[in-house]
């Protein structure tokens, strides 16, 4: 068995093992799928590692490679073992193997989110020196099942389709800071998949929404704290249960904190399914 960067690996291989070790998984990815994820989660092959048994993938880290708060970032974009090689500790040979490149690169932290429920994986990455940032809940929900807009004044607010341009103003809005795949550089990395909605009072922008309608994702969504329960959420919730070409609607990666995103989202029924830690280790 060797571990060697991802450099030189063509997608296929790393479709193929992607499949195999997470088989097991609820939620299954085709290959246009995987492409999508690693692009917007910044995925660079170099700074990937798997090891290798006869040039066949066993288990494998792919990294995402860019800014997080104000360090140059690793972001564990998936960890997985083919189900036969489970419990040899590859990953943990892996992560091993990948730190010294990583720093070499100018990395300065290590970041990933764990579902909580994972218990195993969990205590792996704490004896990896990891520790918990944050706790994230995570919402998934048919989409004729999510709440219908409460009324809104049309005279009031109007709801207009925007461009990525609205990123810029996007801090103002935020109660959290978005996790690493709802970042801005992240959306950007894949601009042409998101829809981009504004409210406005006039010409006052009061409120934004960034959308996914191809995984029903729900990436970034803000109210002004002044316009806030009056029908602004739900007015761009429902256009994008509209627009949604997925039968589920997510709302991933919200701060478990943020009361007013949370109370918003189970007000709508997308009460939380479940839990993520985020995790960091400085390198």
């Amino acid at each position: 068995m060797e571990i060697r960067s991802l450099a030189n690996t063509g997608f296929d291989t790393i479709f193929k093992a992607f499949s195999q070790a997470f088989a097991d998984y609820e939620m299954q990815l085709n290959s246009e799928q995987l492409r999508t994820m690693l692009k917007r989660r910044g995925f660079v092959a170099e700074l990937s590692f798997a090891a290798f048994d006869d040039d066949e993938i066993v288990a494998f880290t792919l990294n995402g490679i860019g800014k997080f708060g104000d360090s140059a970032t690793a972001y564990d974009t998936g960890t997985g073992t083919v189900k036969e090689r489970r419990g040899e500790g590859l990953a943990t040979e892996i992560f091993s193997y990948s730190i010294p490149h990583l720093r070499a690169a100018g990395i300065g932290q290590y970041l990933l989110e764990v579902l909580q429920h994972n218990t195993g994986a969990v205590s792996i990455y704490r004896n990896l020196g990891f520790e918990v940032t944050r706790e994230f809940n995570y919402a998934v929900q048919d989409n004729d099942l999510v709440g219908k807009a409460a009324e809104v004044a049309e005279d009031t607010y109007s709801l207009r389709n925007a461009g990525p341009e609205i990123l810029n103003v996007a801090p103002v809005f935020w109660d959290f800071n978005p996790s690493w795949q709802n970042s801005n550089e992240s959306i950007l990395r894949t601009v042409d998949d998101f829809i981009f909605l504004g409210v406005y009072a006039g010409e006052e922008l009061i409120g934004y929404g960034v959308f996914e309608p191809a995984s029903g994702d729900i990436t970034q969504i803000g109210v002004h704290k002044q316009h806030r329960r009056k029908g602004v959420g739900s007015m761009m919730l429902g256009e994008m249960t509209r627009l949604n070409r997925n039968k589920m609607i997510k709302a991933l990666n919200t701060d478990i904190s943020c009361n007013s995103v949370n109370g918003f989202l189970v007000a709508r029924n997308l009460a939380p399914t479940g839990r993520q830690f985020e995790m960091v280790r400085n390198l």
